[in-house]
């Protein structure tokens, strides 16, 4: 079997994503979709909640399974028997981040690559922090995740508390 993975966050999943997953799908006969539970990032929702959205996002597509992990990827992928990792490219920054993970892994695990997927053209701007940013500013965010994230996503920002709403960091959105 031809078994990848593709590892992120997903905080929260962005149709983005949901397009880069569904390529892969194209290409293997399995991807698993590794949602990372231990990110050192400003995230608004738990990895339980994170993995939920994730499957539900992707629940279309038959190939493709929702896990989560909180070791090394490479660690993950030969536990669960992947050679290939998946990662989605938007704009050159991404792939000077995604270059040097690369060659750490590839230090680390020879025997796994990794295949970049460029994103599709209307996804290039996307980001789950951006979509995070949007929704708490008050902002629509139809038609940048799956309809599961939208609702989500709304019903986070609506229950969170001021202390809450004033530690997550917005970064571009706000001037």
């Amino acid at each position: 079997m031809n078994l990848a993975v593709f590892p992120g966050t997903f905080d929260p999943i962005t149709n983005g994503h949901v397009d880069i997953a569904q390529r892969a799908a194209r290409i293997f006969d399995e991807v698993i979709v590794a949602v990372y539970a231990r990110p050192n990032k400003n995230i608004i929702f738990s990895t339980e909640q994170r993995t939920h959205i994730a499957r539900e996002s992707l629940s279309h597509i038959p190939n493709i399974r929702v896990d989560t992990f909180d070791s090394l990827i490479v660690d993950y992928a030969r536990k669960i028997g992947a050679k290939t990792m998946i990662r989605g490219l938007r704009v050159i920054a991404d792939f000077e981040h995604e270059f040097q993970m690369n060659l750490m892994n590839r230090n680390l695990a020879p025997d796994i690559e990794t295949v970049f997927l460029m994103t599709s053209q209307e996804y290039y701007y996307l980001s789950s922090s951006l979509v995070r940013e949007v929704a708490l500013l008050g902002g629509d965010i139809t038609g940048l995740v799956p309809p599961v994230v939208a609702a989500a996503l709304q019903a986070r920002v609506d229950n969170l508390s001021d202390q809450e709403r004033s530690s997550i960091k917005i970064v571009s959105l706000h001037e």
